[in-house]
Formats: C-alpha cells, sequence, structure tokens
C-alpha cells in the first residue's frame, strides 16, 4: 500500500470519525434541550400568551418570536401554512423574545392592538412582519416607523399610542424573556410541539414534528 492510499484511508478515518462525534454531540445537546423543557414546563405557556387555531386541539405549538427578527417573518406563512393543513387540530401560542434592541416598543403596539380585538393583533403582527426590510432592516429596528404604516393601513394609531403606555405590557415582556431564559430560548423563532423543542432548527424540521405529535394524538 503506496503513502496515498494511508493518506486516503486516515482522511476517510477522520470524516467517519467527525461525523460521528458530531452526531452524539447533536444527539446529546438535543437530549439536553428536552429535559430542560420537562423541567420548566410551566414556563411554556402562560395565562395571557395570543392564541390561534382551535383551544382544544389536542396539538400546541408555541413559538418565541420577536416582530424584528427577519427570519420569524420568513417563518410565519409557513406556519401558516401548517395550521391550516392540520386545521381544527394544531393551536398555536405565541410567546414574545423581543432580543433586537428597541423591538420591545413592537410588543408593546402588538398588545396595545389587541386590546381592540385579537383581529387586530394578528392583522397588526402581519402588517410588521409584511413591512419589515422599512423599519427594521439590517437589524436595527426603528419600531416609530411603523407609525406611518399603521396609519396608511387606517389602523386607529391615536388609541395604540395611548394603550401602550400600560405598564402591564412591560411585565408581560419581562415574564416571556423569563421562561425563554428558563427554556433555553436564545434565538427567534424557538418552537416547541407539545412541549417538545425541534431537534435541530429548520422548517422540515419543525413540519417532521408536529406532523408525528399531530399523529400520534389523533388516531
Amino acid at each position: 500500500m503506496n503513502q496515498k492510499s494511508i493518506v486516503l484511508i486516515a482522511v476517510a478515518l477522520l470524516l467517519v470519525l467527525f461525523g460521528a462525534g458530531a452526531l452524539m454531540y447533536d444527539t446529546q445537546k438535543a437530549e439536553e434541550k428536552t429535559q430542560l423543557v420537562s423541567a420548566n414546563s410551566a414556563a411554556l405557556i402562560k395565562f395571557h400568551s395570543p392564541r390561534m387555531g382551535n383551544p382544544k386541539a389536542k396539538v400546541t405549538l408555541v413559538e418565541f418570536m420577536d416582530p424584528a427578527c427577519e427570519t420569524c417573518s420568513m417563518f410565519h406563512p409557513f406556519v401558516k401554512t401548517l395550521l391550516k393543513k392540520y386545521d381544527g387540530k394544531v393551536n398555536l401560542v405565541v410567546r414574545y423574545a423581543p432580543f433586537h434592541p428597541g423591538s420591545d416598543k413592537t410588543v408593546k403596539m402588538l398588545e396595545a392592538a389587541r386590546k381592540q380585538g385579537m383581529g387586530v393583533f394578528w392583522d397588526v403582527l402581519e402588517l410588521m412582519y409584511d413591512t419589515q426590510e422599512g423599519w427594521a432592516s439590517h437589524h436595527n429596528p426603528q419600531p416609530e416607523k411603523l407609525w406611518e404604516y399603521l396609519a396608511y393601513y387606517k389602523f386607529d394609531v391615536a388609541r395604540m399610542k395611548k394603550d401602550m403606555t400600560d405598564p402591564a405590557f412591560e411585565k408581560i415582556i419581562a415574564m416571556d424573556l423569563a421562561d425563554a431564559k428558563a427554556l433555553g430560548v436564545r434565538q427567534t423563532p424557538s418552537y416547541f410541539v407539545n412541549g417538545k423543542p425541534l431537534p435541530s432548527f429548520g422548517s422540515k424540521q419543525l413540519e417532521a414534528l408536529l406532523a408525528n405529535e399531530v399523529a400520534a394524538q389523533y388516531k
């Protein structure tokens, strides 16, 4: 066996060992994440959490989100597609994780909108995502720009500005951030399906976990 063949075999073995190590590491991380969530299950849902879907559904999808998060905006249509696909079988629960500087103001806007009804809440969230490039591009949220969009689409801006000063909103944000920390949420969006975290982030992983849970709960 020549030296070149020996080197190639050695490289191949290293790649196999690296792959096995990476898989073991990912598996260990997933198990640690699951144990953390299990130990802090009470942190998943709170009484104030906005919901969409069937409240009596056997499957609950919890999403920690930030209105200024580009990935949240990208995933939002996909999540709605999943809700439609499993109509009546899945309930979406939204939790706030305003990690971007200043995005806590957008959460207060959403909560102020909710005082006008859940329909207004979801419409304002849709608008935030649809116009995100105009007020939160390059990870630099400028919530004040949202008032222009809200006024253009005939939302009651005066009432929202008044309602968003409610001190209860600060408590809601603090509670959601504390729960996010307890559950190991460090990025948005983060998803949990019936208390189970995604083994790794991605649309395929989310769809697979949701499909498996729906199949298990609706035999």
